[in-house]
């Protein structure tokens, strides 16, 4: 039996490059075996055919920013929310084309949770600029929910919803508010605490069956699936 050695060895003696060239190459998704994309400098190498794909770079990989369509989860840990980026959940239609590659998953970070019993957008990054602007801009960044409600939904009633209220005795920041249909409609708010979309519904005689959050700052969930996730592209800014 051949006896196997590491993808990173094998293409250090092929190629004539350095380890850490041959690590860079490997998890940047630059090197073939077989034809297939292999990103883990581990992979044992007997006799397949290893070659290094055209215009490779020996550069650390970009950071990356992951959008989820979070389904609910009740005070999620980071460990859990990231059990949830798996590659069979990654979206088939997402349109940014970045080659998924085993250290996208690697340094995430995340902010700005979801309300309680809400799905929607949320996002993961490894980029130190994306998560300073999630963080310190976060009072600035208007968070955008579509609620379903039980209820009568008037205009009236949504106007009261624009300026800061006390409501049971706890003070209530002002939002946009309109109404989607019959049954939904979208609350445009900045920061909100734990449960304020609910005190606000709870203010206007509404009583908030379900809730989505569909838009944090100019980064929009469009038609992302629940429970899947897709590449935030580099054109995208929150």
């Amino acid at each position: 039996m051949t006896d196997s050695v590491r993808l990173s060895k094998h293409l250090i003696d092929l190629i004539g490059c350095s380890r850490r060239e041959a690590q860079l190459y490997i998890e940047g998704g630059w090197v073939l075996v077989n034809g297939a994309i292999i990103d883990e400098p581990q992979f044992p190498i007997t006799d397949q055919q290893v070659e290094l794909r055209p215009n490779a770079v020996a550069e650390p990989l970009p950071a990356i920013t992951l959008l989820l369509n979070q389904p609910v989860m009740h005070n999620p840990t980071l460990e859990q929310q990231l059990a949830l980026l798996t590659p069979e959940t990654h979206w088939a239609e997402d349109p940014s084309r970045i080659l998924q590659l085993k250290g996208h998953f690697a340094r995430l970070s995340t902010t700005l949770p979801l309300q309680d019993n809400a799905t929607g957008l949320q996002a993961f990054t490894q980029d130190w600029h994306t998560l300073r602007k999630l963080t310190e801009d976060c009072t600035r960044l208007e968070q955008e929910y579509v609620v379903q409600v039980s209820g009568e939904i008037n205009p009236a009633k949504l106007k009261r919803l624009a300026h800061g209220q006390m409501f049971n005795g706890i003070g209530l920041p002002g939002c946009k508010a309109s109404q989607q249909n019959e049954e939904h409609i979208r609350i445009v708010i900045k920061n909100p605490l734990p449960q304020v979309l609910t005190r606000l519904c709870a203010s206007i005689d509404l009583e908030v069956l379900a809730m989505r959050r569909i838009r944090i700052g100019a980064v929009s969930m469009g038609k992302l699936p629940l429970g899947q996730w897709r590449y935030c592209t580099p054109t995208q800014k929150f």
